[in-house]
């Protein structure tokens, strides 16, 4: 069973960055796509970004130019860095891995709190 480890979030301030890291137990190469999901308090789980088995990055528009997704598969791991941070990106961030047609393997999440 491959199992997703995040790790990276915590409290910062308005403007402020964060780097979540998610480590995969197998590689990373396996699967067709990884990415991060939010899902903030009433809200439904929403794409953040996401990377291709060759690299090609999808954005969420309310993301765009402040955050990037990256990988290393010889570390089997995926990154987000976040900069410019909001308020509205406090949420638990969950990394998300595809291999179709087989469903998604999901991380534990980690809470990425904006606030002053």
């Amino acid at each position: 069973q491959v199992q997703l480890v995040e790790s990276g979030g915590g409290l910062v301030q308005p403007g402020g960055s964060l780097r979540l890291s998610c480590a995969v137990s197998s590689s990373i190469q396996m699967f067709n796509l990884m990415g991060w999901y939010r899902q903030a308090p009433g809200k439904q789980r929403e794409l953040v970004a996401s990377i291709g088995n060759g690299g090609t990055t999808n954005y969420a528009d309310s993301v765009k130019g402040r955050f990037t997704i990256s990988k290393d598969n010889a570390k089997n791991t995926v990154w987000l860095q976040m900069n410019s941070l909001k308020p509205d990106d406090t949420a638990v961030y969950y990394c998300n891995a595809r291999r179709f047609p087989s469903p998604p393997v999901w991380g534990q999440g980690t809470q990425v709190t904006v606030s002053s």
